[in-house]
C-alpha cells in the first residue's frame, strides 16, 4: 500500500511539474505577443503622425 501511495505522489508531483512548465511557457509566449503587438501600434502611429491629420478634428478650423 505504501509503495503505492508512494508511486501515485511521484506521479502527481511529474504531472504538476509539467503543469508549470506549461503554464511558463504560455505565459512567456503572452509576453512575447504583447511585447509584438505595441511594436505593431507603435509603427502604426508613427505612420499616422508622418500622415498628418487627414480629418480635422471637431471644434478646429
Amino acid at each position: 500500500m505504501r509503495t503505492t501511495l508512494r508511486a501515485l505522489e511521484s506521479l502527481e508531483r511529474l504531472l504538476l511539474h509539467r503543469g508549470r512548465d506549461t503554464a511558463r511557457r504560455n505565459a512567456w509566449t503572452a509576453v512575447l505577443e504583447d511585447r509584438r503587438r505595441a511594436r505593431a501600434r507603435t509603427r502604426a502611429q508613427h505612420v499616422l503622425d508622418a500622415a498628418g491629420p487627414s480629418v480635422p478634428e471637431p471644434g478646429v478650423r
